[in-house]
């Protein structure tokens, strides 16, 4: 009789918390962040409730005296752990391959984590080689990607005109003026890669660090970046009352979700991710879509 209940109690309990999610479609929330040399602000707007695959739009518009002028208002698109099929299937991809071609990013990143299973490796970057970006798709890989069908997914990536950024750093130009784009491999083998491929780079330079896990950014000393792009956490796929029971970081809640900073203040945007893992299940998590838009400090006026 108790465990029924306590089972009845637990139902009630996240079917109120999930229809206060739904209350509100659009929350916009606005601040200055970090020191005197960047800025950020975030923007959030929660999707209709019947949009399948992905719940809210997260937009962060980032101002930096090493971002040149002619990347004024340059949009990057960062997804990660889709997951593919675990909560996110048919349907919700092809509802979040729709939302990334109408936010027309010039450039999309992915965070890795990509498939569940090897089988649904193919049809998911079958989906992804559609989205054209003009400056071009860049991605690095997850725990779940170097476990299984590794060779797999860097020959499908590959063919499909994704760049994987094994360690490695490419360069986006618009015009002559550029901003460097650095990738970490398997970033939970610190003795392989226990050195960031920001280290060798310039810092007059706007270096974007895409790493799997937020741990990295606080693993290892990673010199010159500007700016880490991560996902791993799931935002702690389920949370009750804000409180996440499981969060895979070593630092705990620090790296749970949204703009964080490293030890050295260099600021983290840590995605809540697409799919799901172990069950598929999402409460006070909602899976997003992040867009940056990037601006000269000097031409924003700050």
């Amino acid at each position: 009789m108790c465990q029924k209940v306590s089972c009845i109690c637990l139902f009630i309990l996240l079917f109120f918390t999930s229809c206060a999610s739904r209350k509100q479609l659009l929350t916009t929330a606005s601040w200055g962040a970090g020191d005197d040399s960047i800025k950020i602000w975030r923007t959030i707007k929660r999707l209709p409730v019947g949009h399948k695959g992905v719940r809210r739009l997260t937009v962060y518009d980032i101002a930096h005296p090493d971002i040149p002028s002619s990347f004024e208002g340059c949009k990057l698109a960062f997804i990660s752990d889709l997951h593919y099929q675990s909560l996110l299937k048919e349907r919700g991809l092809k509802n979040l391959m729709r939302l990334l071609h109408e936010l027309k990013p010039d450039v999309l990143l992915l965070g890795g984590d990509f498939y569940e299973s090897c089988s649904d490796m193919k049809p998911l970057v079958d989906s992804l080689s559609h989205l054209r970006p003009l400056l071009g798709t860049y991605a690095v890989l997850g725990n779940n990607d170097y476990e299984r069908c590794y060779e797999e997914v860097l020959s499908a990536l590959k063919d499909a005109g994704i760049d994987v950024l094994e360690h490695k750093v490419d360069t986006l130009y618009r015009g002559e003026e550029k901003i460097l784009l650095a990738g970490v491999r398997n970033p939970f083998d610190l003795r392989k890669n226990g050195v960031s491929p920001s280290c060798g780079l310039s810092d007059d330079d706007f270096v974007i660090l895409l790493t799997h896990t937020p741990d990295y950014a606080e693993d290892v000393p990673i010199t010159h970046a500007d700016l880490v792009l991560a996902g791993h956490t799931h935002g702690g796929q389920v949370k009750v009352f804000g409180f996440a029971p499981v969060v895979p970081s070593r630092y705990g809640r620090r790296f749970l979700s949204g703009l964080c900073y490293n030890s050295d203040r260099i600021p983290v945007i840590v995605t809540n991710g697409i799919g799901t893992s172990r069950i598929n299940v999402r409460l006070g998590a909602p899976s997003e879509v992040v867009l940056i838009r990037l601006h000269s400090l000097y031409i924003s006026g700050e």
